[in-house]
């Protein structure tokens, strides 16, 4: 049996309210505010990064929080709630799952994530997400006890498939080899690629970028339009 808020998510769009250090949304006001326009929209979810940004979405929508928490540690390219301590910040902050890494790759401090995920368990009641990039990592994930799954990570390790277009075979792989919820993430640009992701068995639908990052919007139109007027003036 589903818990009750991961069943709130199915057929639904999850929005990743996230910025960078660089970006003019960045901060805990607009990520609010982008969550609050996602759930006018229709919304079943919204994908957060950092307790701060967590905590300000919670204060202004009553939708289903994964949170997550990038850092960066030396020796490992694992950044995604890569170790305990950012675990237990996220859950601090009040989300509702936890998005972690659950590749293959080396962790800080060499932990191996099923210790990870036994730790977390035997300290918090509270859902895990796994952020895999293959097929292999998320039957891996279903047997360490994670609740749900999402193709996150394809195209961000060296071993996966690098595209500028989304993992749809990833997703649809997954749902015929795991019996977790799997979830569609990662480069899923339009309205009729969100759709294949559903057809494809995913369970919900991540978009981040498509709609919550102006200047990566207005550069698609920009591009294509002077590649039209690079055509024309040939």
């Amino acid at each position: 049996m589903l818990h009750s808020m991961i069943q709130a998510l199915e057929g639904g769009l999850i929005v990743s309210c996230q910025a960078l250090k660089d970006e003019p949304f960045y901060g805990s006001d607009y990520m609010s505010r982008f969550a609050l326009a996602a759930e006018m929209g229709g919304a079943v979810g919204i994908r957060a990064n950092t307790p701060q940004d967590i905590t300000a979405i919670k204060k202004v929508t009553n939708l289903p929080v994964i949170g997550l928490w990038k850092q960066e540690y030396d020796g490992s390219d694992v950044y995604i709630t890569p170790t305990l301590a950012e675990v237990e910040g996220v859950i601090a902050a009040g989300a509702d799952i936890v998005a972690m890494d659950a590749t293959l790759r080396p962790r800080p401090d060499d932990v191996g994530l099923a210790d990870l995920v036994k730790k977390i368990r035997e300290k918090h009641q509270v859902l895990l997400m796994a952020d895999v990039s293959t097929v292999a990592e998320g039957i891996e994930a279903e047997k360490l006890g994670f609740d749900l799954i999402s193709t996150t990570l394809s195209g961000y390790t060296a071993y996966s498939p690098q595209s500028e277009e989304p993992d749809i075979q990833l997703v649809a792989d997954l749902s015929q080899r795991v019996n977790l919820p799997v979830l569609a993430e990662g480069r899923i640009h339009s309205r009729d690629l969100a759709v294949q992701c559903l057809q494809a068995g995913a369970y919900a639908v991540v978009i981040g970028g498509a709609i919550t990052r102006p200047q990566w919007i207005t550069k698609k139109f920009t591009d294509a339009m002077k590649q039209y007027h690079n055509v024309t003036q040939a």
